[in-house]
């Protein structure tokens, strides 16, 4: 068990917090959390949608067996008043083991997760109608497509394959063709 620099936590991040680093951090790993599958299951009215119409980005859904690759970040306990802010709209905190990949240590972190009792939770859906959701959503950080492509290609970049986060690329990509 790796012990952390005293005043700093582990933040796991499986969604934008892979590409989009807006704040300081100590350390940066590769790492994953086992147990969770990322899901565009929770509604965005701040970042990629709007509250008349919310856009579709990621949650974790508990899955055992399932492992869950995403980027590890220490950082100082002062970032998570940046971090609550942005995780806004459904998303707590919550304690997980995550295993950083170039040593296989475990340590002790957080992940933000919005659970199916917030009141953003879209839910599940078939594929193709969360596709189509995303492909026609745009908020005030850009649009939600984006976020889903920018998301593929960072998990490419890791040496991920997520089928959920593909298979949802590859229908907005369908979409696009046939605008």
């Amino acid at each position: 068990m790796t012990v952390s620099k005293e005043g700093a936590s582990w933040v796991f991040g499986y969604g934008s917090l892979i590409y989009k680093v807006d704040f300081p951090y100590l350390r940066r790993e590769v790492a994953s959390i086992h147990g969770w599958q990322r899901r565009f299951w929770q509604g965005s009215h701040d970042h990629r949608g709007t509250p008349e119409r919310p856009g579709r980005v990621l949650t974790l859904t508990e899955s055992p067996g399932a492992q869950c690759v995403g980027v590890a970040y220490l950082v100082e306990e002062s970032v998570f008043e940046h971090l609550d802010h942005r995780e806004k709209n459904g998303y707590e905190r919550a304690a997980v083991s995550i295993e950083l990949a170039a040593s296989g240590d475990q340590v002790q972190g957080l992940v933000y997760y919005a659970g199916p009792d917030n009141p953003a939770f879209l839910g599940e859906a078939p594929p193709n109608e969360i596709a189509r959701h995303i492909a026609e959503s745009h908020g005030p950080s850009g649009s939600n497509r984006d976020y889903l492509l920018q998301l593929e290609a960072a998990l490419r970049d890791l040496g991920d394959v997520d089928h959920h986060v593909q298979e949802l690329a590859g229908l907005v990509a369908g979409l696009d063709e046939r605008g």
